[in-house]
């Protein structure tokens, strides 16, 4: 339990460095532009939003302090290029103590995803343009009005990118957007998306992923740790299955987020439709309270 000191500095140092990246791409032409977003900004990226993740756990500061990491994740929210810090936590913990259920899961594909991507060509569409899907579903399976913190997030990330238009040109806005849809489409790190909940093997609705990808998104791979102790920092997170390995080491898992994405798009019994569907709660649930 607790939280990672060393977090904080993490995530800041992702930030410098995504920044820096951004600042370079001035002057430089747009297929080395996208070239460096996919294969270096997408990873950081990518990273940042998994930090937003584990901010949204109260791991950054702990639970103690929800404002601070509020406030931060604001902070960590700007590289990425468009606002979803606390509109990602409303939906997030409800992903957590709802997991499955078919009108509250915005985690979970609509009955239209399903049947519109269910063969390789199509599947491998749904995965190029999943950002777009993971990002707009929550509006359409359980829309919730606006808190004030989201609408400080909006203002505040919109007016972070006028200001670096400003000063930086339009090419540098263009980089961190850029890094964050493709980091978050086909590519390696966006595998976790997939092998989370997918079904690969029937009757088992969470996996983890225990490759090296785990050192670049916060341990993120520890799907079914993670679900079991939420108030786990990710650091922490193989510690927890290293205690109790009975409870961890039979269960399916994967070792590549690349094979699971392949896996995906090519085998046609797993597709959208693969996860684990439950009838709706009979009472819906509004805002989830401040943690």
């Amino acid at each position: 339990m607790g939280h990672d000191p060393n977090f904080k500095y993490q995530v800041m140092l992702l930030m410098v460095i995504q920044l820096g990246l951004a600042y370079a791409m001035q002057n430089v032409s747009w297929p080395f532009l996208f070239l460096v977003a996919y294969t270096i900004g997408g990873v950081i990226n990518h990273a940042l939003l998994l930090a937003i993740h584990e901010i949204s756990h109260n791991l950054a500061f702990g639970h103690s302090h929800a404002l601070h990491n509020r406030i931060f994740s604001l902070i960590a929210n700007l590289p990425i290029g468009f606002p979803m810090a606390i509109s990602f936590k409303k939906y997030h913990l409800v992903h957590h103590r709802y997991q499955g259920d078919e009108e509250l899961d915005a985690d979970l594909p609509t009955e239209f995803e399903a049947q519109m991507f269910f063969n390789t060509p199509t599947k491998l569409v749904w995965v190029i343009f999943q950002p777009f899907f993971y990002c707009l579903r929550p509006l359409f399976v359980h829309p919730q009005g606006p808190l004030p913190l989201e609408i400080i997030n909006f203002v505040l990330q919109f007016s972070f990118d006028a200001l670096l238009v400003h000063y930086w040109g339009y090419k540098p806005l263009v980089f961190m957007i850029a890094s964050s849809l493709l980091g978050m489409g086909l590519h390696p790190v966006a595998g976790h998306f997939i092998s989370e909940h997918y079904m690969f093997t029937k009757g088992y609705e969470t996996y983890s992923y225990y490759g090296p990808l785990n050192w670049v998104t916060f341990n993120v791979g520890y799907h079914n740790e993670h679900h079991d102790f939420p108030s786990v920092p990710g650091s922490r997170l193989p510690l927890v299955r290293a205690i109790a390995p009975e409870y961890y080491k039979d269960l399916p898992h994967h070792n590549s987020w690349t094979k699971v994405i392949y896996e995906f798009i090519m085998d046609p019994a797993i597709g959208p439709y693969a996860r684990m569907k439950r009838k709706a709660m009979k009472t819906r649930i509004g805002e989830e309270k401040e943690e």
